[in-house]
């Protein structure tokens, strides 16, 4: 990695993505994050994870509104030239999200636009948006889930915009290639975290049974998935492309 390069990473402010984030900056790599509405808590992130050898900056983002896209790719194009000396967009990491549990059969239109629009519409969107900023040799890694391989309750309309973006993904490894731009996809399995309301992190039941189905005994948390990411970004990792990698311990082999 080099100096000169720098990351965007959706959903910075919290979870994988700060883990994500906090990985990169340890590495020597400046941090251009989003957040959708909490302020406070994107500001504190910025100090927490700032160090003398990198540091993350926060934009706001709306990741379901792509009508907002233009106005945010000239703030992130303006904050490289002003913050950052001109350094290079090289690494883009979509991992903004949010989840809707529901049975499929039970999932209203405004549901289903809301899941279309924040896993799929938005981060596709966003991407097309800033391939001008790019540099080629870049990264892109998009975060799907494990749910797109095994059956989880509630789950069917977020994980079929994940499988969505998984397919994509395919696509824009190819049609990239060209730039020498790689493209993979990151699924995560049971995270303990505040997403889906915590439901992972604060519940004993669900965490106890999640950690029975993987085999290392225990469920993730945001630094295995942070670390994970990390290192594929690195330039180790140039010759992986077009994969959907598996990060979940081994969740329900």
């Amino acid at each position: 990695m080099n100096l000169g390069y720098v990351a965007l990473v959706t959903g910075a402010n919290r979870g994988i993505g700060y883990s994500i984030a906090k990985y990169l900056i340890a590495a020597g790599i400046n941090v251009i994050g989003t957040y959708y509405t909490n302020e406070a808590e994107a500001q504190a992130a910025e100090t927490e994870l700032s160090t003398d050898k990198a540091k993350l900056y926060m934009l706001k983002l709306d990741i379901s509104d792509y009508t907002t896209f233009a106005t945010f790719t000239a703030q992130f194009r303006k904050l490289l030239d002003e913050e950052l000396a001109g350094a290079t967009l090289k690494y883009i990491v979509q991992n903004a999200g949010n989840i809707i549990h529901t049975r499929f059969d039970a999932a209203t239109p405004e549901q289903l636009d809301n899941q279309y629009n924040i896993h799929f519409k938005g981060p596709y969107l966003l991407t097309v948006a800033l391939l001008p900023l790019i540099c080629d040799g870049g990264r892109i890694l998009n975060i799907t889930s494990a749910a797109t391989r095994f059956y989880l309750p509630d789950h069917g309309p977020y994980s079929a915009m994940k499988g969505a973006t998984e397919v994509i993904s395919l696509y824009m490894a190819k049609e990239l290639g060209e730039r020498h731009i790689t493209v993979n996809a990151v699924a995560p399995g049971a995270i303990a975290s505040d997403f889906g309301g915590g439901l992972v992190r604060d519940n004993a039941e669900v965490n106890k049974s999640l950690a029975e189905i993987t085999p290392l005994g225990r469920v993730g948390q945001p630094d295995d998935i942070g670390a994970a990411v990390a290192a594929l970004l690195s330039d180790n990792m140039h010759w992986v492309n077009g994969q959907r990698i598996e990060v979940t311990g081994g969740q329900s082999l």
